[in-house]
């Protein structure tokens, strides 16, 4: 009788236990779930109060101009070179990124045994791993003097020399995200086309990527990101030139590189260029937004349900 009661009570505790983690444990997932909402629009409220100063002062007739001189005694922001610069070393970026990674992926998810996809991958996501300090030193130490001897009007702070180490550094992640796409595409399809006679080659291009062209297109569009948002390499390759050009060999400035060099120490609190930070900085902020709201839209139109 006495141990019946016994088991009765341990039963009730842990029935009770049970009850207060059930009510306390999802309170405590959707608090932590939360905060990564409030830390961004926390992050958007202190970009929009402080850069709404900085637009009231400044007319946006001299904001989207190709003259940026912050320093001087009559300061002009006008934030066309950074843009220019920002777009520019991205697209080089990319363009070493996007074949390499997809030729990489393809590779891996159609070409390469179970131990070499093994063994290759790793080593290939290592570049993802090295800090970015390192390959802006590599790009303004080693690429660019290699660069200067095949082209000798390169200057020693320049775009191209950056831009093609983002896109060395972005590849892991093109390839890697490109060949968790590929590889869900259901083995059925793959082996059906491989039956009706296709070459693997041919089965790559004609059925794999189009079955898994919306989580590619979702690997590049996080490519830019990343490549657009990148600061160190910028900084240290392609030096603060603030001048709106085109030329790919001659020094330029990104958003990033801006806002780095302007916090070093040259931006009073309060002023103007203090406040052209914030600005700089929501304009950053929108061309992400805007890529991956991109993003999002081409991963719905050309996902594939299989």
């Amino acid at each position: 009788m006495e141990d019946t009661q016994v088991r009765d009570k341990i039963r009730s505790n842990i029935a009770q236990k049970k009850h207060i983690s059930d009510k306390v444990m999802p309170n405590f997932f959707l608090l932590m779930a939360s905060l990564s909402v409030l830390t961004t629009l926390g992050i958007v409220i202190i970009l929009v109060t402080d850069a709404s100063k900085f637009f009231s002062a400044v007319p946006l007739t001299e904001v989207f101009s190709t003259e940026l001189a912050p320093l001087r005694k009559d300061p002009s922001f006008g934030i066309l070179p950074l843009i220019s610069g920002t777009i520019i070393t991205t697209v080089i970026a990319m363009l070493v990124a996007v074949p390499v990674g997809l030729a990489a992926a393809i590779y891996l998810s159609q070409f390469a045994s179970d131990k070499l996809r093994r063994m290759l991958k790793p080593m290939m996501e290592v570049l993802a791993g090295i800090p970015t300090i390192v390959y802006g030193f590599f790009a303004y130490s080693f690429v660019t003097p290699l660069l200067m001897n095949i082209i000798p009007s390169l200057q020693a702070k320049n775009a191209l020399s950056p831009g093609l180490v983002m896109g060395i550094m972005i590849i892991p992640m093109v390839a890697s995200l490109s060949e968790d796409a590929m590889n869900s595409v259901p083995e059925i399809i793959r082996e059906g086309s491989l039956g009706l006679g296709a070459t693997k080659l041919e089965t790559a291009f004609k059925v794999i990527i189009p079955g898994a062209i919306s989580g590619i297109m979702a690997s590049i569009v996080l490519a830019i990101s990343r490549a657009i948002g990148e600061t160190m390499i910028v900084t240290i390759a392609s030096g603060s030139s603030k001048n709106f050009t085109l030329d790919i060999t001659q020094s330029m400035q990104t958003m990033t590189a801006y806002i780095v060099e302007f916090t070093s120490g040259d931006a009073g609190s309060g002023t103007l260029g203090y406040y052209s930070l914030y600005a700089v900085g929501l304009i950053l902020f929108i061309f992400t937004l805007g890529i991956n709201l991109l993003a999002q839209y081409i991963s719905r139109k050309y996902r594939e349900v299989y």
